[in-house]
């Protein structure tokens, strides 16, 4: 299910009728994410697949499917980092087992994001949403 932040940028998204206001607010989003420390950007928190350098960063409380995901990330794209916030929004604070059921592409397509990302930034999306559901089956296994 998601959260009350993802649903709060859902609101805002429908708030905006034009494409550039809402490119703002996604780099607004990216610009109020805390920044990664310099150990947590390594090549095992980096998302290979996107054009630009991406790290998403979990820390899981608990354990099996119950575990809760918590996701941090940076980008060195501004547009990027916002992507990674909207996608932590969506889904940190979830249950491994709820990551794994949740349609993070459904749920994203409620901002009609696709449509305006070029192919790079696209692939770069779907890369980060195949980490985090690999990242929530590992948690459920173990």
């Amino acid at each position: 299910m998601p959260s009350d932040a993802f649903e709060e940028i859902v609101d805002t998204f429908a708030f905006l009728d034009d494409w550039e206001d809402r490119y703002r607010h996604v780099i607004d989003l990216g610009k109020a994410m805390p920044a990664l420390d310099e150990a947590e950007r390594v090549p095992a928190t980096k998302v290979e697949g996107c054009a630009s350098q991406v790290w998403l960063v979990p820390e899981v409380t608990g354990q099996g499917p119950s575990a809760i995901i918590q996701f941090r990330g940076e980008s060195d794209a501004m547009i990027v980092k916002g992507l990674i916030a909207i996608l932590i929004a969506l889904c940190s604070g979830q249950t491994a087992q709820a990551l794994q059921n949740m349609d993070v592409k459904a749920e994203l397509g409620r901002l009609d994001l696709a449509e305006h990302l070029s192919s790079q930034r696209s692939n770069g999306l779907n890369a980060m949403i195949e980490r985090v559901k690999a990242l929530s089956a590992h948690a459920v296994s173990h």
